[in-house]
């Protein structure tokens, strides 16, 4: 979100004032869309140029996918709202190193694909395409955004051996909880982002906050996890992590860090070292 955000917010509540209708339909339409598109930067443009890229088409819009290697055990990794997968890039050595083939996309309206905005439930639909297309995933490895994508589809019936999440959120109220204290907004506008949300983005799902849980029928995700967090992520409490490790038990593996924040993490090293390790196709099995 933009260090306009306040600003936004602002004027969205004054505008609830007379027109409370055209408040709500504002803030959803920005609930729904990403504010820009993630650039590729500098250090990943590398491992970015080198990808083979191909295409698959979700709810009629051209989605652009990346891979490093020839498809042989696949990692695939899940980029965050406003992101892109080059994000990965520092991923990319390590997992070819171990013979592993790195494989990503970017969400519609992220990235080089088309559209102005995803769903959780078009980043399933994505991921079983592309197991269509590439067989069981050695790996899912997703972050924020994107695991709450991952833990819908693996309850789903998406097969995958690991799962590492960073920075994941739990509870799915979170977003737009978390946008309406980023702009401001006032109580009434937030509860018609919920309402707009229950209603107009998922009106087949009798009740989107239950069945976009991540924390949801815990028993119906059995693959071995890691979930790394960090302890001053500003956007992600870390207490969703916590949930996460007491809502999967034994079959997860709770790694926190300190000092890194929301956005940047996946380029740290510390958080390089924990999800590889757990990646690497000898790490020893937890009992579960």
């Amino acid at each position: 979100m933009s260090r306009g955000a306040p600003l936004v917010g602002a004027a969205l509540n004054a505008l609830a004032r007379p027109a409370p209708g055209l408040a709500g339909r504002a803030a959803y339409t920005l609930f729904c869309r990403p504010l820009r598109r993630g650039k590729v930067l500098p250090g990943e443009r590398a491992a970015h140029e080198r990808a083979v890229t191909e295409e698959v088409v979700v709810a009629g819009r051209r989605v652009r996918v990346y891979r490093w290697g020839d498809g042989t055990r696949p990692v695939l990794m899940l980029h965050g709202w406003q992101s892109r997968a080059s994000r990965y890039a520092g991923f990319v050595p390590r997992l070819e190193a171990l013979g592993l083939t790195g494989l990503a996309f970017d969400a519609p309206g992220h990235g080089d694909s088309e559209g102005s905005g995803t769903t959780v439930v078009e980043y399933g639909a994505i991921m079983r395409l592309l197991q269509e297309r590439y067989g069981v995933f050695h790996t899912v490895l997703a972050h924020s955004f994107g695991a709450t994508g991952a833990f819908l589809a693996l309850r789903g019936g998406l097969r995958a051996e690991r799962l590492v999440t960073v920075a994941a959120v739990a509870d799915f109220g979170h977003f737009p909880d978390a946008f309406a204290r980023i702009l401001g907004l006032g109580p009434g506008l937030a509860e018609d982002l919920r309402f707009r949300i229950e209603h107009r983005l998922f009106p087949e799902v009798e009740d989107p906050w239950a069945e976009f849980d991540a924390t949801r029928r815990p028993e119906g995700i059995g693959v071995r996890m890691r979930i790394i967090h960090d302890v001053d992520d500003e956007m992600v409490p870390v207490s969703q992590a916590h949930a996460l490790k007491s809502a999967y038990g034994d079959r997860a593996e709770l790694v926190l860090t300190r000092g890194l924040g929301h956005r940047k993490v996946l380029g740290a090293a510390a958080v390089l070292d924990s999800a590889m390790d757990f990646i690497a196709p000898d790490a020893a099995a937890p009992p579960f």
